[in-house]
C-alpha cells in the first residue's frame, strides 16, 4: 500500500444538494449517493443525478450498490452516470469487470476472510480501490484499525477505511493506516441521511490535522 501525504475525504449517504454543498464547502474530494432499495440513506438515481451535474470539477460522484446484475448496473448508470461506482455486496468478479473501470469493491473487516477478500481482488484490474468497513454501510459500527494494518501494509491497491468514522477517531485511523481515503456517514448526520454541516467541517479539518501531524 501506497503511503499518502494526503487524505482523500468521501462523505457517504448525501440525499439533498444542501448536504452536498456542505461537504464541498468543508474540503470533501468525493460525494458518494446511496442506491441500495429499503435502506435510510436510499436516493432515486434521477434526483442524485441533478445533484451530481451541480458538482464543482474535481469533486467525485460515487454511486453505491449491492448486488446488481450487469442489466441493472446499466439502468443505473444510464439514469445516474456516476464517475466511481462502489460494489458492496457479493458481486462475482466477472460482473465487477463488467462494471469497470472505476470501481471501488467494498467489504467488512473479518479476521478470518480479510486476507482471502483481498487477494481476490489485488489483480482485477478493474477495481481501482478497496473499501474496508465495519459492517455491511451505514450502520457506524467500527472494527479494530491495528488488526488491519500488517494485512494491507504491501497492498497493492488504494484503500479506503469506513465504519464509525467521526471527527474524534479519524486522526488515529490516518495515523494506524495511512490510507488513501476515509469515508465518512453516520459521523456527520444528525438523522440518517440529514447531515450536519458543522460536523462535516470539523471532520474535514481533523482529516487535515491528521495529515500534518
Amino acid at each position: 500500500m501506497t503511503t499518502h501525504t494526503r487524505t482523500r475525504i468521501k462523505v457517504c449517504g448525501i440525499t439533498s444538494l444542501q448536504d452536498a454543498n456542505a461537504a464541498i464547502d468543508a474540503g470533501a474530494d468525493a460525494i458518494g449517493f446511496v442506491f441500495v432499495k429499503d435502506t435510510p440513506r436510499y436516493i432515486e438515481p434521477e434526483k442524485a443525478a441533478i445533484i451530481m451535474y451541480s458538482l464543482p470539477p474535481f469533486v467525485g460522484a460515487v454511486g453505491v450498490v449491492q448486488d446488481l446484475d450487469v442489466d441493472q448496473f446499466v439502468a443505473l448508470e444510464y439514469a445516474c452516470p456516476a464517475q466511481i461506482m462502489q460494489l458492496h455486496g457479493k458481486e462475482p468478479i466477472d460482473v465487477v469487470c463488467s462494471c469497470g473501470p472505476g470501481v471501488i469493491k467494498a467489504f467488512k473487516y473479518e479476521d478470518a476472510t480479510i486476507n482471502s477478500q483481498l487477494t481476490r481482488w489485488a489483480k482485477v484490474e478493474e477495481v481501482d480501490a478497496i473499501l474496508i468497513d465495519g459492517s455491511a454501510g451505514g450502520t457506524g459500527e467500527s472494527f479494530d484499525w491495528n488488526a488491519l494494518a500488517p494485512h494491507i501494509k504491501d497492498y497493492p491497491k488504494n484503500i479506503i477505511i469506513a465504519g464509525g468514522l467521526d471527527a474524534s477517531n479519524v486522526g488515529e485511523v490516518i495515523k494506524t493506516l495511512r490510507p488513501y481515503a476515509v469515508d465518512v456517514s453516520t459521523g456527520v448526520e444528525d438523522a440518517p441521511g440529514i447531515k450536519n454541516p458543522a460536523k462535516i467541517a470539523e471532520f474535514c479539518a481533523a482529516v487535515r490535522a491528521a495529515d500534518a501531524s
